[in-house]
């Protein structure tokens, strides 16, 4: 009895604790989004001064995760994960690496921030020299975000390797706060941009505090609350300095593709980005000489950030996740040479995935006019410019979703050289359409970048696609279009309902409820989007789309209702968390510079097999790392030779006994 009631206590630990930290990233969204509407009340939407901003506070995660994220990923993380086995638990070896990253840190955001100038220039296009002044002065205080968004990755993950990942998933709330308390200041000091317009002009250095400062305090208090749980481990990490044998350097060498990956990916989006900053160049223009009504039609980069945002939210709240637990289950297939349950792992996360993100695309296209107005900052005019940039990103999600799947299935398998062929390829369209967009009318390149992404997002389930048959034959095709077209015919009867809802609350009228006011607005996205769900869940049984289940079931089994999830099928691994590398930091279309803490957070613990089932000479299912000596498991391919793991062939001996780290300082 005992024995019964321990196996049943550890899923329920474990079904809690996924709770917690689901509930710590949904927090976290929310809060996100309450600064984005706080920003657009405090500055406006359709502002240079938020364009301006926005663009140089996007610019530390993005120098940060073309410099160093794809090497803090790929190369730190299995070092942090390995030396936490040791008999000291990593002490010696984190203490001399944390040494070493906070020195290159220092070095790079110091770098950085001292050639502020020269990186705006970089990044904007056609700014007047007062508003190169304000990006510039916004860079200085933004920019040192870069050496704490690198301290917040190497803490967190030592928090992953030791077990404790709740504190990663509950820091970036602090982080919102802090940064809402400013804007909130802001507000109530300097008033609102509906009722006191804040421009260039009569823009000043207590605004900037308030508004870049607590930026970066909100990053800085995000790092700063993850060293309380790192005291508590009672690691005695402390500077350590001599670095040899640390074996980064050729963990760096294996890991080239993951890293080329992630800058290819920053590169393009840097480009883009500086294209995105001519409308608000030429408004400012506009302003200047007289013309206000042709400068307030210009949407700027504020609006495709704030569009980004919304758009991304059902591929960051379920395909993420999904994607995550199917690794796992990917990843046993590859290593067992089955293609066939590697096939059957995509194709289910495939069509499980697209569920939500079927009724996420068509919610977010049919509730576009709402949510604008909600975060236009009280201009039904940026409301609309943002509506209709949210409009030609929305139906583009599951797209978005299902390349994201799709690359799991080549990191499965160990092939990191893949997916960089994929985004070089994306990165060739982006670059070369973005190249073109700059000489459209000013008007149109807020949303002929829209247009881009989306094209984007759809070539790159092809290109995808086309590698994957080279790798697994078939991709059940069949029956993933055939879910496809029942999910689609619900959506769009879902979409029929909400279009009548709306109609019915005069949202198709200039003077009608939802664009009579934000309130007016929240309320219309309130009252349509549950009559939506509810059509939509309606016509999947209807239509009998039986993936819906397979979503649900790990849901109501965490929320204690249906069948656990130890107990689940196949589909559906433990839930124990383990430190994990984030891949998608470098691939495209990643269209939001805000920083994404999720990229450095854990995911689910893989089951272990019976020992009787494994093979000597493949790697144990529930290992994250292979030891050094253990062949890789990837198969050859056309294009892809046999690639091992990030961090093989370091140092290869007994944990904790590195011949270079002595026992005691002073002693070699």
């Amino acid at each position: 009895m005992s024995e019964a009631k321990t196996t049943q206590s550890v899923p329920s630990g474990e079904a809690r604790s996924s709770a917690i930290m689901a509930a710590g990233t949904l927090v976290s969204r929310f809060l996100g989004f309450a600064k984005t509407w706080m920003l657009g009340a405090a500055l406006g939407l359709g502002s240079t001064v938020t364009d301006t901003f926005i663009n140089a506070n996007n610019l530390p995660n993005l120098i940060f995760l073309l410099v160093a994220g794809g090497v803090f990923n790929a190369v730190l993380v299995p070092q942090i994960i390995k030396a936490s086995k040791a008999e000291d638990r990593g002490a010696d070896y984190l203490s001399r690496l944390l040494t070493l990253a906070v020195l290159v840190l220092l070095a790079l955001t110091a770098l950085v921030t001292l050639a502020a100038p020269l990186v705006i220039d970089l990044t904007t296009q056609d700014y007047s020299e007062q508003q190169k002044a304000l990006a510039v002065t916004f860079a200085f205080w933004c920019l040192p975000q870069i050496f704490f968004y690198g301290l917040y990755a190497l803490l967190t993950q030592v928090l992953n390797a030791h077990g404790a990942f709740g504190p990663a998933m509950w820091a970036p709330i602090l982080n919102n706060v802090v940064a809402i308390a400013g804007l909130g200041m802001f507000i109530w000091i300097l008033g609102a941009n509906i009722t006191n317009p804040h421009t260039l002009d009569n823009w000043g250095p207590v605004q900037t505090f308030f508004v870049a400062g607590f930026s970066t305090i909100g990053v800085v208090a995000q790092t700063a609350i993850l060293l309380i749980p790192v005291f508590r481990l009672r690691l005695g990490l402390r500077p350590r300095f001599g670095w040899r044998g640390v074996g980064l350097g050729q963990a760096a060498k294996l890991s080239v593709w993951t890293l080329a990956t992630a800058a290819v990916g920053q590169l393009a989006f840097l480009y883009i980005m500086r294209i995105a900053t001519i409308p608000g160049a030429e408004r400012l223009r506009l302003y200047n000489a007289g013309d206000r009504a042709a400068a307030a039609q210009l949407p700027g980069n504020a609006v495709l950030e704030v569009a980004s945002q919304l758009y991304l939210l059902p591929h960051s709240i379920i395909a993420l996740s999904l994607a995550t637990v199917l690794f796992n289950r990917m990843t046993r297939a590859s290593q067992d040479g089955n293609k066939a349950e590697l096939r059957d792992a995509l194709s289910h996360g495939l069509r499980t995935m697209a569920v939500a993100t079927v009724f996420g695309a068509l919610a977010l296209f049919a509730l576009a006019g709402p949510l604008g107005m909600f975060f236009s900052g009280g201009e039904p005019q940026d409301g609309v410019m943002l509506a209709q940039t949210l409009t030609i990103l929305a139906l583009s999600t599951p797209f978005l979703s299902a390349n994201f799947m799709m690359s799991r299935v080549f990191y499965a398998n160990e092939d990191a050289r893949t997916p960089l062929y994929v985004q070089l390829w994306l990165a060739v369209i982006y670059v070369v359409g973005a190249f073109f967009i700059q000489f459209l009318p000013v008007g149109q390149i807020i949303y002929a970048i829209a247009i881009l992404y989306t094209l984007g997002n759809i070539l790159s389930v092809v290109i995808s696609v086309v590698f994957l048959r080279r790798l697994l034959g078939h991709l059940d095709g069949p029956r993933i279009a055939n879910s496809y077209i029942r999910m689609g015919y619900a959506g769009l009867g879902s979409a029929v309902a909400g279009a009548l809802a709306l109609w019915l609350l005069g949202s198709y009228r200039a003077d009608g409820f939802a664009w009579s006011s934000r309130p007016a607005a929240l309320v219309t996205v309130i009252v349509v989007g549950p009559v939506m769900l509810a059509a939509y869940l309606l016509l999947l049984k209807v239509f009998r789309v039986t993936e819906l289940r397979d979503l649900m079931r790990p849901l109501l089994g965490r929320l204690g209702r249906g069948a656990p999830v130890a107990a689940a099928s196949r589909d559906e691994p433990t839930t124990a968390a383990r430190a994990t590398v984030s891949d998608d930091t470098g691939l495209i279309p990643r269209i939001s510079g805000e920083f994404d803490a999720a990229s450095f957070r854990a995911g689910p613990a893989l089951e272990p097999e019976p020992a009787a089932e494994r093979h000597s000479d493949v790697v144990g299912a529930n290992e994250y790392i292979p030891e050094e000596d253990v062949p890789s498991t990837a198969k050859a391919g056309r294009f892809r030779p046999q690639v091992p793991l990030p961090g093989r062939r370091t140092y290869q001996g007994e944990a904790g006994h590195n011949p270079y780290f002595p026992a005691e300082d002073g002693k070699r």
